[in-house]
């Protein structure tokens, strides 16, 4: 059986191995980074299922790490580790999406519980299609974690460096192309609410990524009345013809 993955991010060093054999012995794969930053990239390159965040870090502490990674993936658990108690800290990190919170000193086998729990909670089997990281889209090439979007005719190349939340939403759209995606889950999933103010930010986001896609004629995202979108790469339906 394959084991499940966490990206423990930790700046005291000793502590956090300690914590990773710890985690390790109890069957998990371990990926320990020592700041925010290295943090960051570690999630950019990995596929987790869990996220452990001390908060208080260097070169990036632990709430804007999690906002960080929340620009990419709306879903993966985090829990923050703490050695502060302020209400003001814990409310701060529910509202950025942590999924528990825990304060230093704490009992090892309490933390292997919280994991165990929100593991179960949040334990609907992953879809095969969320590890894939690059897509072909006609004459273009796009890479979801440095959110490069390359356009590759004959000759020549011109690279367009996204936002997160485009290249979340352009992501969205590689994996249900020629397919529609409904409003709803690209709201929930990106925005985290469906409702008025995030469906008209979403056609905002919708018409930029209209205007990347624009010099591939091949390449059309249109509006399902009701439903949502669906971005037409007739290439693809060409070479299946």
């Amino acid at each position: 059986m394959e084991l499940q993955k966490i990206l423990l991010v930790e700046d005291d060093r000793n502590f956090g191995d300690v914590l990773k054999s710890y985690l390790e012995m109890n069957d998990f794969e371990i990926t320990l980074a020592t700041d925010g930053e290295a943090g960051l990239e570690a999630f950019k390159k990995g596929t987790y299922d869990l996220c452990i965040f001390d908060v208080m870090m260097p070169k990036k502490d632990g709430f804007t790490l999690a906002k960080d990674v929340r620009d990419f993936n709306t879903e993966v658990p985090i829990i923050f580790l703490t050695a502060k108690t302020l209400k003001e800290d814990i409310v701060e990190g529910f509202k950025i999406g942590a999924d528990d919170y825990i304060t230093k000193p704490f009992n090892s086998e309490e933390l292997l519980m919280r994991v165990h729990a929100i593991l179960k909670r949040s334990g609907k089997k992953a879809d095969p299609k969320e590890d894939v990281k690059e897509f072909d889209l006609g004459a273009f090439h796009f890479n979801y974690p440095l959110r490069e979007l390359m356009y590759e005719p004959s000759g020549k190349k011109e690279l367009d460096k996204l936002s997160p939340k485009e290249a979340h939403l352009l992501r969205m759209f590689c994996m249900y192309k020629n397919d529609v995606l409904p409003r709803s889950v690209a709201l929930t999933k990106i925005w985290g609410e469906d409702n008025y103010f995030t469906a008209r930010s979403m056609d905002v986001f919708v018409t930029k990524l209209r205007k990347y896609l624009a010099k591939d004629d091949d390449l059309e995202i249109v509006n399902i009345h009701g439903n949502g979108f669906r971005l037409i790469d007739r290439s693809v339906e060409l070479v299946q013809n």
